[in-house]
């Protein structure tokens, strides 16, 4: 009985520390009011990058069959244009930033906006020569994604059919974050202008709608860091494993010295 209480003293604080009252982890946009969230919506300027891949849909209103657009629209010859020219799936950028055109050769594309792009590919089909008639250039990204890492549900690689996705709603389709995840620290890795940068972003302040990083753009990566909770969660578990393990050899022991003494 002795020995019981003992070990009883020894086991009650390991108790009352684990039982100790978990920290409040702050909530989506809490310090936001019904006016606080109100301002102009601004949509990302997005800037095409090496590995991007491209649909570009040319037209016009020639009808003459020599300045047809549809020789405009095809895909390369079979063995030709490499990993960096026209496919059945798009144009895609390469290490040196271009793209090859299947009739219009090599165009830089890296650090162009789409409607610079398309610009520069509008000029080449009316200058120095007319190749088409009032040419109109349709650009779209054909593998826009994010990628979602961290404490949240589902981490994995989201896919943007629309070119516009928030942080929010990036968090979204990757499952929410998880009840240890920091909402006031989540970070956005991104390549712009061939460097990486970093920034830091509160999705529980009124602040969110305002950062750079609030409109992600293609390849972001959005990072979603543990918090203390999960760190004293995992804590308390060792400790809870030590206490079983010595509990189970303290009554190991006590069995044994039971048995010796009954002897």
């Amino acid at each position: 009985m002795k020995f019981t209480r003992i070990l009883f003293l020894l086991v009650l604080p390991f108790y009352f520390f684990s039982c100790k009252p978990q920290q409040k982890l702050p909530n989506y946009l809490e310090n936001i009011t019904d006016s606080t969230g109100k301002g102009d919506v601004k949509m990302p300027d997005l800037r095409i990058q090496k590995n991007d891949l491209l649909s570009i849909q040319i037209s016009s209103l020639s009808t003459r069959p020599e300045l047809s657009d549809a020789i405009y629209n095809q895909a390369a010859p079979a063995g030709g244009g490499g990993t960096s020219g026209a496919s059945t799936s798009g144009y895609l950028v390469d290490l040196d930033g271009n793209i090859e055109h299947h009739r219009l050769g090599t165009i830089h594309a890296e650090g162009l906006k789409k409607q610079e792009l398309a610009a520069e590919i509008k000029r080449r089909l009316t200058e120095p020569v007319e190749l088409l008639k009032d040419p109109t250039v349709i650009i779209r990204f054909l593998n826009y994604r994010v990628t979602v890492i961290g404490e949240v549900g589902s981490p994995g690689v989201v896919p943007v059919p629309n070119e516009r996705l928030t942080v929010l709603q990036a968090i979204a389709l990757a499952g929410d974050i998880t009840q240890y995840g920091r909402k006031n620290t989540v970070r956005v890795i991104r390549e712009n202008n061939g460097k990486r940068e970093t920034g830091i972003i509160d999705l529980s302040s009124d602040s969110l709608f305002y950062s750079p990083y609030y409109n992600l753009m293609q390849n972001d990566i959005v990072l979603v860091e543990p918090g203390k909770v999960k760190a004293k969660t995992a804590e308390e578990q060792r400790v809870a494993q030590k206490i079983s393990f010595a509990l189970t050899l303290a009554t190991v022991a006590l069995s044994l010295g039971n048995i010796f003494t009954r002897n």
